[in-house]
């Protein structure tokens, strides 16, 4: 039974002053009694740069002409996960632009299932390779991968037509079915909005979170949305929120969700960070529980910006591991090494 009305969260999402910081401490008192003051790593790599998408925000959109396109060759992506393993992460994140070609998805379902042969099973697998049918996703699954990202980016309709063409390649159903399949094939299955969209309102949000919980997610990743100006969608930067009142508005989110679904996962996101030095730590302290350090080789990240001037794109992985501990530890959190971190959210109802 939902103890929040969608009016309750509109309340949440609306709060100032006092009521804001209230509702960030009752977050992070949820968080500590159902999670702890844990946090789970996933080591992110990004594999490939290529996609058949258009989306209007996306820095890596097909029609993007400005980047140099790339794919990690399979000794790239095993090298990741070797260094994830010898920093004690407990789990991968394998992240790519969408593409649904066979060289592809068998690729994929290699790389997984080598890698988990490769750590004898004890690395965990995310996936976030956008939308495929039911039988490719059943094939990553069958390889070894046991989490899947796959983000909404806004569950409002409308919206969703704003920043996304209207093609073939960009159908929100797809999308929602999508989401359905993972799930019923048993996927730890997430998704995830971005905050601050132009043309985006306060009922929008509280919409998205009403969403996660009719879907009963095990996770979810969402951050403040930062234009790109390669894409369509910076003609209308100058109707995005300010940087302030975005990151309180996630933080909001953040803290808002945690109170709705106490046991699942949320990724305190690097875009956080992009825009507050401190912004993984303030996301961390309104509800967040896991944080995804880039793997990916140096020389290719400047390829995959999503968005722009993304924070640590110049640190090394061992620099990276060493400043999050201390990061975690300033704010009174445990980073959890070698454990695959999984939703209690899905754990509990499995």
């Amino acid at each position: 039974m939902n103890p929040y009305t969608r009016d309750d969260l509109i309340t949440f999402l609306s709060s100032q002053g006092n009521d804001y910081e209230q509702l960030k401490q009752r977050a992070l008192e949820v968080k500590k009694s159902e999670i702890g003051n844990k946090v789970f790593l996933r080591g992110l790599i990004e594999y490939s740069n290529i996609c058949r998408k258009n989306c209007l925000y996306c820095g890596v959109r097909k029609g993007n002409k400005n980047i140099l396109r790339y794919e990690l060759t399979d000794d790239e992506v095993y090298q990741c996960a070797d260094l994830a393993m010898k920093l004690g992460y407990g789990s991968l994140a394998i992240q790519s632009g969408e593409r649904n070609d066979s060289k592809f998805t068998d690729k994929i379902t290699e790389l997984v299932y080598q890698t988990k042969k490769r750590s004898n099973n004890t690395l965990g697998i995310t996936l976030s390779c956008g939308e495929q049918s039911e039988e490719v996703y059943r094939q990553w699954f069958d390889a070894g991968a046991h989490r899947y990202l796959l983000r909404i980016e806004t569950s409002n309709e409308e919206l969703y037509y704003k920043i996304h063409p209207q093609d073939a390649t960009h159908d929100f159903q797809t999308r929602i079915n999508a989401l359905q399949t993972l799930i019923n094939l048993g996927y730890q299955t997430g998704t995830g909005v971005m905050i601050g969209l132009p043309f985006q309102t306060i009922e929008h949000l509280a919409d998205d979170l009403l969403f996660f919980q009719n879907l009963n997610v095990a996770m979810v990743g969402m951050g403040p949305f930062i234009a790109h100006q390669d894409t369509p969608l910076w003609q209308y930067h100058t109707l995005i929120p300010d940087i302030e009142t975005r990151m309180q508005l996630t933080l909001k989110m953040i803290a808002t969700l945690r109170l709705l679904m106490p046991k699942i996962n949320m990724v305190a996101a690097t875009a956080n960070q992009t825009l507050y030095e401190d912004g993984r730590e303030q996301a961390v302290l309104a509800g967040a529980n896991i944080i995804m350090p880039n793997l990916t080789p140096n020389q290719y990240r400047e390829q995959y910006l999503i968005y722009p001037d993304k924070a640590c794109v110049g640190d090394k992985p061992m620099q990276c591991s060493f400043c999050l501990k201390g990061r975690m530890a300033s704010i009174n959190h445990e980073i959890i090494y070698n454990q695959w971190g999984d939703s209690k959210a899905y754990t509990e109802k499995a």
